[in-house]
């Protein structure tokens, strides 16, 4: 007996300093091993004129195939007018799921809806692009370069600087967005999120003209930091009879008024300036 008390002390002790250690341990230790609950991923929420598919699990009599009304709603056979206009997908089926249950149609609805024509949310892409036009946001996340991506890319006449308007918030909303900064390694330029009724212009290229004795005259991209030898070596470089003394350069000012400059090699052009190479006097 003497003994089974003895075991059934150390057994008693041992529990005990078992339970000491797991407090002592730190909180990570301890849920180190807990499942990590998924993100919550966006969907897409449903808008007016959206064509959708509603169908009831081994119920086909109650498939529907549908037009979200301008006032967000749809009429669905039992239960009449069902809100659906700002819903995600899985909140509208729970909505048709619950008129079904408390109406007593369906014991345990198991509703589905599939989205077969985005017409409810809608973004313009207009200016420079291969594909301009009007086109479905298909995702909750859709990016400004998805969009772009949509609409056949930038143009070749397009330019990097992209003008996104629209209302944030109930507040009109405008933002500039340069484009090759958003993938360089320390860019601090989001890749906005386009919303419902977002126009997207995608601004003409900056240009510079070149004429005069080069061999290539004409208009001609300007590149960023572009500089004046730069912009002749893209020209061709000047003719036989061209001289570098002859140079100038006009250029607009903020007035609205054309000023002659005489450049050196190393000053930068800006959009809309006219380069001038004259003949060599000898």
């Amino acid at each position: 007996m003497k003994s089974n008390n003895n075991r059934l002390r150390a057994c008693v002790a041992a529990m005990s300093a078992a339970a000491a250690l797991a407090a002592a341990l730190p909180l990570q230790a301890q849920t180190a091993n807990a499942p990590i609950p998924a993100s919550s991923t966006p969907e897409y929420r449903l808008g007016a004129g959206d064509v959708v598919r509603i169908t009831v699990y081994q119920n086909p009599d109650l498939t529907l195939e549908t037009r979200v009304s301008e006032t967000g709603v749809v009429s669905y056979p039992l239960i009449g007018q069902v809100r659906l206009g700002g819903q995600s997908i899985s909140a509208a089926e729970r909505a048709i799921a619950d008129g079904l249950r408390n109406g007593n149609f369906v014991k345990q609805p198991q509703v589905t809806i599939a989205v077969l024509q985005v017409r409810g949310n809608q973004a313009n892409v207009l200016g420079q692009v291969n594909r301009p036009g009007r086109y479905p946001l298909e995702v909750a996340e859709m990016r400004l370069t998805d969009l772009l991506a949509m609409a056949g890319g930038t143009a070749v006449s397009g330019g990097d600087v992209i003008i996104v308007t629209g209302s944030r918030n109930g507040r009109p909303f405008r933002a500039e967005v340069d484009v090759p900064t958003i993938f360089s390694a320390n860019s601090n330029t989001e890749d906005i999120l386009i919303q419902n009724g977002d126009v997207i212009w995608v601004e003409r290229q900056p240009t510079v003209y070149i004429y005069g004795e080069v061999q290539r005259p004409g208009p001609m991209r300007l590149e960023r930091g572009m500089t004046l030898m730069q912009a002749l070596a893209t020209g061709g470089g000047l003719t036989q009879r061209g001289t570098e003394k002859g140079i100038r350069v006009h250029r607009r000012s903020v007035d609205g008024k054309t000023e002659i400059i005489t450049p050196t090699m190393d000053d930068r052009m800006k959009d809309g300036d006219v380069i001038y190479v004259r003949e060599s006097l000898f």
